[in-house]
């Protein structure tokens, strides 16, 4: 069985999170105030998201695979 790609898998969601960021510290500078929450709020998405990913590689290292 093929190790899965947990690694590449992260980096791209903490890519897309940090892209987000940028994003909406942008859209706070242009004036879009109304689109800045929900922007912010899916970049912290991304970031929970990748940090419950590492959590799971970390778990799945720790089990044998017979």
């Amino acid at each position: 069985m093929a190790k899965p790609p947990f690694g590449a898998l992260t980096g791209a969601i903490v890519a897309l999170g940090t892209v987000l960021g940028c994003l909406a510290v942008e859209l706070r500078a242009v004036g879009y105030e109304q689109y800045v929450e929900s922007v912010s709020t899916a970049a912290v998405l991304m970031y929970v998201t990748a940090s419950l990913i590492v959590a799971t590689w970390v778990r799945y290292r720790q089990t044998p695979l017979d």
